[in-house]
């Protein structure tokens, strides 16, 4: 089935990973899903280019997914596999399709799921979905790829820093809810560990990113409070900025998630090392 927008290559993800497992434990983190413990976000080409194929990572993903988009990506292979099946496979995908309607973090997912079940999955409502979703991602991916050129503007001086943070405050209010929160993430972190962008400019997002909603924000601080390559004045100002505005248990919530990033990318570390020395 045609997705209505380009999709990016397969990742080649690890064959001794458990993709199943580690959604799980995002969602009791309640955080976004990730390919791996501190490797990228899952985005919704993953889910439909053939990077994602285990059925038990697909069904996981569409149940604890935060970003909507993403598990709507990953129910249409879900989708066609049951619309394929035969009788008795037919009945442990209602079964399956019964338990993401009753347990699935996102309202509009848990919607579908009943939709699709009463419609004994036929083709044309899985056609429906994949339209909904590229009508909804495949605009905002034109957005966000206009927004990358104001991005180099701003680096080559050709805008100022004021008509630069204008742009990104318009960009996050259009693409809210609607853009892989994973490119939208990968977009932030990139703004916030480039030499070239002004450090006035990152202080003024960080202020923004502060004002997100909670796992939002949650997302966006760890990234930054755990990257190698952001600016220790950044990282200082961030955690005081942090200290004035949020709570004893925000800020707990904060690092403790932060602590378990750099444990991610130390354990990775250590794997790429032992790799590499045999």
């Amino acid at each position: 089935m045609q997705i209505p927008y380009d999709l990016a290559p397969p990742v080649a993800l690890s064959p001794s990973s458990d993709l199943a497992q580690h959604f799980l434990e995002c969602g009791a983190l309640n955080t976004n899903i990730s390919l791996a413990p501190g490797k990228r976000l899952v985005i919704t080409d993953d889910l439909l280019n053939g990077t994602i194929v285990d059925m038990a990572a697909l069904s996981m993903a569409v149940i604890v997914s935060r970003d909507s988009q993403v598990a709507r990506a990953a129910m249409i292979p879900l989708s066609l596999a049951a619309n394929s099946a035969g009788p008795d496979d037919r009945l442990r995908f209602e079964r399956l399709f019964q338990l993401i309607e009753e347990s699935a973090f996102d309202p509009e997912v848990r919607v579908s799921a009943d939709t699709l079940i009463a419609a004994r999955f036929r083709e044309t409502e899985i056609r429906v979905l994949v339209e909904e979703l590229g009508g909804v991602v495949g605009p905002a991916r034109v957005r966000y790829r206009a927004f990358l050129d104001i991005v180099r503007m701003l680096v080559d001086k050709r805008i100022s820093g004021a008509a630069f943070l204008d742009e990104f405050i318009e960009f996050t209010r259009v693409v809210a809810g609607k853009l892989d929160f994973g490119i939208y993430s990968m977009c932030v972190d990139r703004l916030f560990g480039s030499d070239n962008i002004p450090m006035p400019v990152k202080a003024f997002l960080l202020k923004e990113v502060l004002r997100f909603p909670t796992l939002v924000r949650k997302e966006l601080l760890t990234n930054l409070l755990s990257s190698s390559s952001a600016p220790g004045e950044l990282v200082r100002y961030a955690r005081t900025e942090m200290a004035g505005m949020m709570n004893r248990d925000q800020l707990t919530e904060i690092f403790l998630f932060t602590t378990l990033k750099l444990a991610w990318q130390a354990q990775g570390a250590i794997a790429r090392s032992q790799d590499k020395f045999g």
